[in-house]
C-alpha cells in the first residue's frame, strides 16, 4: 500500500475497510455516510453511484448488492476511487470509471440500473462567486453539475421502478421535487436532516421511484446528527456502528 504525499488513511469502521484521502482535496464528509445508508438495497441490484468522490459511498455499502458502478469527473479523486476498490480487495465487484455524467450516455446504456446514488453539489452559483471559492466550498457549488443534471442521469439509467436516493439541501426542496417530477420521478420517502434539536433542517434525503403512484410519500422521522455538546446523537451513532 502506497500513501503519497498529503494523503493519509483512514478507517472506516466497517468490515476492516479502509479509505485513503488527500487532505489538499474535497474529504467525505456526514452526508456521505447518511445517503450511503438511506436506499432499500436488494442483493441482485446493480447500483451505480454519480460523483463518487473518493468511492466511499461504494466502500460502506458494496456488501449489500452483487455489482457497483461508480462515476467520478475529477480525475485525481478517480484515481483514488479505484486505489481504494484495490486497497478493499472489491475489483470484482465496484467499477469506477473516470468520467463526466452530464454526458451519462457516454458510458453507460440507458435504463440499464436498479438502483442510483447521488450527494452532489447543493449550491447553485451566484454572480461574482467564481473567484472567491476555493476548496471544500468550491465542490459544494454547482462548478460541474446542477440540480438538473444529476436527476437527468439518474433517469436516464434507471429502469423502470428504478430507486434514485439523494442528499441535498433542504433549503432546494421545492426545486428537487419539481425536477424529479419533470423527469418521471415519484418521490416515495423523505426524511429531513438537523444539525442539531431546535435548529432548522440543513439537508434532506428523498427516494425516489421511476414511474412511482403518486400519493404515497413517506415521511420518516427527523434525524438530528449532533446533541448540545457536539457528540452524534444516538441515531447517527447507529449509522456509524458506534452504537454505546
Amino acid at each position: 500500500m502506497n500513501i503519497r504525499e498529503n494523503e493519509r488513511l483512514d478507517d472506516l469502521m466497517m468490515s476492516g475497510r479502509k479509505i485513503i484521502q488527500n487532505d489538499k482535496e474535497f474529504c467525505f464528509a456526514t452526508d456521505s455516510v447518511l445517503i450511503a445508508h438511506f436506499p432499500k438495497f436488494k442483493r441482485n441490484f446493480k447500483v451505480l453511484d454519480l460523483g463518487t468522490g473518493t468511492g466511499v459511498i461504494p466502500l460502506l455499502t458494496a456488501d449489500e448488492v452483487d455489482k457497483y458502478f461508480a462515476i467520478e469527473l475529477n480525475h485525481d479523486a478517480a484515481e483514488l476511487a479505484k486505489r481504494n476498490v484495490e486497497l478493499n480487495n472489491l475489483s470484482e465487484k465496484i467499477s469506477v470509471t473516470e468520467g463526466d455524467y452530464r454526458h451519462i450516455r457516454d458510458f453507460f446504456s440507458a435504463e440499464s440500473f436498479d438502483l442510483v446514488i447521488a450527494n452532489p453539489p447543493y449550491y447553485p452559483i451566484k454572480a461574482g462567486e467564481v473567484n472567491k471559492l476555493i476548496g471544500v466550498a468550491k465542490a459544494r457549488h454547482e462548478f460541474t453539475a446542477t440540480l438538473e443534471d444529476v436527476v437527468t442521469a439518474a433517469r436516464f439509467v434507471l429502469k423502470y421502478h428504478g430507486s434514485f436516493c439523494m442528499i441535498h439541501s433542504a433549503t432546494r426542496l421545492c426545486e428537487i421535487i419539481d425536477a424529479l417530477h419533470r423527469h418521471q420521478f415519484e418521490p416515495k420517502r423523505l426524511q429531513m436532516i438537523y444539525p442539531k434539536k431546535n435548529r432548522d433542517a440543513n439537508l434532506v434525503m428523498i427516494d425516489a421511484i421511476v414511474g412511482g403512484h403518486a400519493g404515497s410519500l413517506k415521511i420518516l422521522p427527523p434525524l438530528v446528527i449532533h446533541e448540545d455538546d457536539g457528540s452524534y446523537t444516538a441515531d447517527v451513532k447507529k449509522i456509524y456502528g458506534l452504537e454505546d
